[in-house]
């Protein structure tokens, strides 16, 4: 059995996403995989944080034989265990990540109106008046 290391497409229209998978190279491209070994998004605004692989199993399927498409080459290349952009690609998934915490915490609250009574004396219990004081 041939086996090929390469993308399956995922996604919709005009929002592409594929997973980096072994299959047998008669399968189609879309076909029953025998292993999924990452992804590669490329609607990620960080051009190194597209590709994320699993570089020891990619390494094992290499070792039994299996062969990598010319896009999937680049990709190992790049981010596989050895690859040569790997510290560009650990600070821009810590740059995304900032900014998806960022984001999703910034949401505020509408600020609430005072009260047209204010308070007298600093008083911190504002339930007593003066008089009770």
């Amino acid at each position: 059995m041939a086996v090929k290391i390469r993308m399956k497409k995922m996604g919709r229209l005009h929002r592409p996403f594929f997973r980096v998978c072994v299959m047998d190279a008669r399968t189609p491209r879309d076909g029953r995989v025998l292993e999924e070994v990452g992804y590669y998004d490329p609607m990620v605004p960080e051009t190194d944080a597209r590709a994320v692989l699993n570089g020891e199993r990619i390494n094992y399927w290499i070792g039994v034989g299996a062969q990598p498409s010319d896009k999937v080459s680049v990709l190992i290349k790049k981010y596989g265990n050895n690859g040569t952009h790997l510290e560009a690609q650990k600070a821009a998934l810590e740059r995304l990540a900032s900014r998806r915490r960022r984001s999703t915490y910034t949401i505020e609250s509408p600020p609430q109106k005072q009260s047209k009574q204010k308070k007298k004396n600093n008083d911190p219990n504002p339930e007593t008046t003066p008089e009770e004081a």
